[in-house]
Parts: structure tokens; C-alpha cells; sequence
């Protein structure tokens, strides 16, 4: 049995946010999306493929920062080029520097349907720039959406909906991902009035298996708002510059109108960015307001222009689909092995290992009990969320975390009667 991690700096850490920040952390970072008392709370530095928290616990990092960690944590020559940038330029102006253009270019010559583009900072900013562009352009406002596309108002479900008027709901509609007769229905009663579909081209449902395109579904998306009208967007937050370098749209042969990229496009620097057809973006320059104070900042920008260069340069994403199916086979093998009811999905981008539920909820304690032996031998993934793989993951990590994940499905064994 392994034992229970040392976590004093880190609880002490918590009851201190606890009195400054509501919750402490936010989000999906807080303790109740882990295993409570089991899991750090505060990271003290990250290098490679690995973190180190408060308490000196080393991990091999499969969370990867939620995505944005494509190559590696402080990566030297990107954040050199950003030092640099910092110390010969500065960053922060009343003006735009060059460097906008130059990535612009860049992303234009990789991905398929960004013809134009606005750089902001999230995926929240981009997504909800692409609705507002979307509604502006085809002068409609409702939005039929499938998957997580952020925190603004028109993107909450309504379990989550405080301090949000009921009647900015009216207009988005949702649908299940790879459920086309749904869309179908909600297009036959709305689709004149629909001005976006938007969806993840992959599904990344939090708690549930990773679930990749059903053959015909995103093809169908794309032939039914050409039927009526209405624009196709893709949220490539989490698969753009991860499942391919022009993102899924690529990888899938499916080109929406407009798609939201972020994370990964700068190694964890904060930029995202709306990119689409050129008649639709323009709608930008006179009929929709988008402005921040740092939404140019050239910092980000610097960063994402490395990040793409060593990502083409060492052919990154090649190795990571390599090392991620490896990884995959040998995961599955080990869990079809155990007879533990679980299921490993997003090989090779997102692994993830959710419990199958049962009528008597064993699975919440499978789960809790597998993610909890996994953190005490220093595999850091998450119950309610998809884990990712980076450059700096080494065979022997990722053989390690492997290995890890069999004990802990043995310690699953023992509650299986």
C-alpha cells in the first residue's frame, strides 16, 4: 500500500486563500475536482515533462497545465526569445509592434480556414469573439452549441447559470456531439434564425471518455448550415497545434468559417486568437467592437512564434502521436488485464481513464480509490478531466506513469467483489 503524500505546505497554503480569494482557487483548479486531502493544491516550479509542488513532491505532469504545456515546462528558447523581447523591445505599447503581422502570416499559412484573424487571450475571448462575428455577419442570433467553449454568459449551462439573466439563454441551443438527427431537429425548427453551429471537433466532456467524430458527423454540420445559411465554427482551443498543425479541421478534411485556437499555439504564454474566412472576419472592422488594452501584447505573441517554429523544426507532434499510442496500447492492455470497469480514451492526444457507471455507484469509489493510489506514486492526472502528452515526456515517464497506473488498477481489484 503506498503511503499518503506530505502535503503540509500546501494545505497551509489553502487555508491562507481560503481568507483572500473566494474559493482559493479558481475553477476547475480547486481541491473538489481532485481527491480532497490527497492531492496538492499549490505547484512550486515545473521543468520538462515534470512538477515539483510546495512540499517537494515530484510528479510527472500529464495535465500539462490543462494544454497549454505542448513542448515543455520553461522551455529555454522560447522564454529567451521572450527575455529578449522584454529587454530590446519592451511589450506593452499604445501602438501594435511588427511581430503581430508576422505570426498572423504564419498562422494563415498553416490553417485552413483562417484567411484573417484577431489575436485576444483565452479561449473564452475567442470563442465569444466568433459568436459575436458570426451573429453580426449573418444579421441572426441564435446558436445552437455542443461541448465546453468557456466561461462567458451565452457558453454557462444552466447548472452553473448565476448571475446570469434567463433570457440570454433563449438563443443557444444545445446538441450532442455526434448526434447529427438532434442537430437536424433543432435546425428544422430554428435554422433560419441559427446563426452559428459551434462545437469541439473532438469531445471533451468533463468526466467522460474522450470521444473522437463519428464518420459523416462533422461533414454533416458543414452541409447543413451551408444549407441554411448559417456559419460553421470550431472551438480548436484544445486540438489546434496539438492533433495536427492546422488543427483538426486538417487532420478531420472538415474547413469550418470561422475556428477559436489557444493553448498550445505558445507553450503556456496567454494568447489565443479567432481566425475564419475573410468576408466574415471583416465584419470586425467597422460593425463589431473587439478592443483590450492587452489583447496586442507582444509577449505571447514572441512565444508562438517559437513555439511553431520548434514544434515544424523537431517535428514535436509526430513524436508526441508516437509516444501516445504507445502509451494508449500499453494502458489498455493493462486495463482489459485487470477486470477493472474502466475505459482509457484521447489516446494518443488526451489520455483518460473514466469508471463506467454501475447502478450501485461503485464506480465513484473506483474512481477515487485509482486516482488516489495514482497521485501518492506521483502520476499526476485528473478524476474529471482529460490528461495530455508533451515533448519533454520521456519514454521512461511515460513507461513509469504506465506502470503506476497498473498498481493502482490493482489496488482497484480489491474492491471488486
Amino acid at each position: 500500500m503506498s503511503k499518503k503524500l506530505t502535503l503540509k505546505n500546501t494545505f497551509k497554503l489553502y487555508e491562507d486563500a481560503l481568507k483572500l480569494i473566494p474559493g482559493a482557487i479558481l475553477g476547475i483548479r480547486r481541491p473538489s475536482n481532485f481527491i480532497e486531502g490527497e492531492y496538492p493544491i499549490f505547484f512550486e516550479k515545473a521543468k520538462g515533462g515534470k512538477v515539483i509542488d510546495v512540499d517537494g513532491n515530484e510528479y510527472i505532469d500529464m495535465l500539462c497545465a490543462y494544454g497549454p504545456i505542448i513542448i515543455g515546462h520553461r522551455e529555454e528558447e522560447i522564454d529567451n526569445e521572450v527575455i529578449k523581447q522584454i529587454k530590446d523591445k519592451g511589450f506593452c505599447m499604445s501602438l501594435t509592434q511588427p511581430v503581430q503581422n508576422k505570426l498572423a502570416q504564419k498562422l494563415k499559412s498553416l490553417i485552413p480556414c483562417c484567411e484573417k484573424m484577431v489575436f485576444v487571450k483565452t479561449g473564452s475571448d475567442a470563442t465569444t469573439t466568433g459568436i459575436r462575428v458570426a451573429r453580426a455577419f449573418t444579421k441572426r442570433f441564435k446558436i445552437l452549441r455542443c461541448g465546453y467553449h468557456g466561461w462567458h454568459d451565452w457558453a454557462i449551462g444552466h447548472e452553473l447559470s448565476g448571475g446570469i439573466p434567463k433570457k440570454l439563454f433563449e438563443d443557444v441551443h444545445e446538441f450532442e456531439f455526434n448526434n447529427f438527427n438532434q442537430v437536424e431537429e433543432l435546425m428544422k425548427k430554428y435554422g433560419d434564425d441559427v446563426a452559428a453551429i459551434i462545437t469541439t471537433p473532438v469531445n471533451h466532456p468533463g468526466g467522460h471518455k474522450v470521444e473522437m467524430p463519428n464518420p459523416g458527423f462533422l461533414e454533416g454540420l458543414r452541409k447543413i448550415t451551408n444549407e441554411y445559411g448559417s456559419l460553421l465554427m470550431f472551438d480548436e482551443i484544445r486540438t489546434g497545434f496539438r492533433f495536427d498543425l492546422g488543427g483538426a479541421q486538417k487532420l478531420f478534411g472538415v474547413i469550418p468559417d470561422l475556428a477559436a485556437f489557444g493553448k498550445s499555439m505558445a507553450n503556456g504564454y496567454p494568447i489565443s486568437f479567432l481566425g475564419g474566412k475573410q468576408k466574415i472576419m471583416d465584419v470586425l472592422v467597422e460593425e463589431v467592437f473587439l478592443s483590450s488594452t492587452f489583447f496586442p501584447n507582444s509577449l505571447a505573441q514572441i512565444a508562438s512564434l517559437k513555439t511553431i517554429e520548434i514544434l515544424e523544426r523537431e517535428k514535436v507532434l509526430e513524436n508526441i502521436n508516437k509516444k501516445g499510442n504507445e502509451f494508449a496500447k500499453k494502458v489498455i492492455d493493462l486495463i482489459e488485464e485487470s477486470g477493472v470497469p474502466c475505459v482509457f480514451s484521447g489516446g494518443p492526444w488526451m489520455p483518460y481513464i473514466t469508471f463506467e457507471h454501475d447502478p450501485n455507484l461503485l464506480y465513484k469509489k473506483l474512481r477515487e480509490e485509482f486516482y488516489t493510489q495514482l497521485i501518492r506514486r506521483k502520476v499526476f492526472l485528473q478524476p474529471f478531466h482529460h490528461g495530455y502528452i508533451c515533448y519533454r515526456h520521456t519514454n521512461e515517464d511515460l513507461d513509469f506513469a504506465a506502470d503506476m497506473i497498473s498498481e493502482s488498477l490493482n489496488e482497484c481489484k480489491k474492491m471488486i467483489k
